[in-house]
């Protein structure tokens, strides 16, 4: 397949390739000019290229499209910053990382780009996957990035294995499985005492609980990351609308009963 671009676009394409020509024309200004832009590295860039991620995941949560198209801006820009950075050192440049996707979605899509034959999405994974450990990969979990938060680690790894065919063959027998570690983190302490327990072997139980519980959401097709985020958000609204009503009230929550603080958490759950 040719790399190289039609002599003539239609208006939108080249609307669209002269914003990225803009872009890239503003980069290579503010690398020579600016300041900051001037002493930026990949590591510096790093820990603000994940914040801006997790901007544009908030962003998508909300369902705040404007907020969506700044996010997705801010992170173009990165992307063309760190392809600046290689570019001024030989490594490579930000055609070298264009045609690098575009090489790979073609290869890892064969039956588009080929004479393969799939039937459905679960089809396409699976030859996703083999023709990743062909390309050199030595394990079919060597794609799920170690730095990944443990809740999107354990989705990922469940992820991969299915792709290779490594699950179970119905919900009810993920949910037995979710019962069975439920038993088996109980069993680690007695819950009507105070009595010690082993908190090294009630921690591996629990973690078996919420793998279990994060397989059991796979097969019902809710992403678990995007469920606890929508939980943590729900609560946070709920106990800002607690703090605010004990303002009005002239009370302090730390000096309020958990009975006084309960109704005011009923009204917030009711809105």
């Amino acid at each position: 397949m040719s790399n190289k671009l039609p002599p003539i676009f239609p208006p939108q394409r080249m609307e669209k390739l002269m914003a990225f020509d803009r872009l890239l024309t503003i980069m290579d200004e503010l690398r020579e000019q600016c300041p900051w832009d001037k002493k930026q590295t990949m590591d510096t860039l790093r820990h603000l290229t994940i914040e801006e991620t997790y901007e544009l995941s908030d962003a998508i949560l909300e369902k705040d499209l404007p907020e969506i198209k700044k996010e997705l801006g801010d992170i173009m820009l990165h992307l063309v910053f760190y392809s600046k950075i290689a570019s001024e050192t030989g490594d490579f440049d930000v055609a070298d990382v264009l045609h690098g996707i575009c090489d790979k979605l073609v290869s890892r899509h064969p039956h588009i780009y080929g004479d393969v034959k799939v039937e459905n999405e679960e089809e396409v994974k699976r030859n996703w996957e083999q023709l990743k450990l062909k390309e050199g990969n030595k394990s079919v979990l060597s794609g799920v990035p170690g730095s990944l938060p443990a809740l999107v680690k354990s989705m990922r790894i469940q992820e991969k294995a299915r792709g290779v065919g490594f699950d179970w063959e119905e919900k009810s027998q993920v949910w037995a499985k979710v019962e069975e570690e439920m038993g088996e983190f109980k069993e680690m302490f007695d819950v009507k005492t105070d009595q010690a327990i082993d908190k090294e072997k009630a921690e591996g139980e629990f973690g078996d609980l919420l793998f279990s519980l994060v397989n059991y959401a796979r097969f019902i097709d809710i992403n678990p990351e995007t469920a606890l985020e929508r939980t943590n958000k729900k609560f946070i609204k709920r106990f800002q609308y607690l703090e605010e009503k004990a303002k009005e009230a002239n009370k302090n929550l730390k000096d309020m009963t958990l009975a006084e603080m309960d109704i005011f958490w009923e009204e917030a759950k009711k809105l």
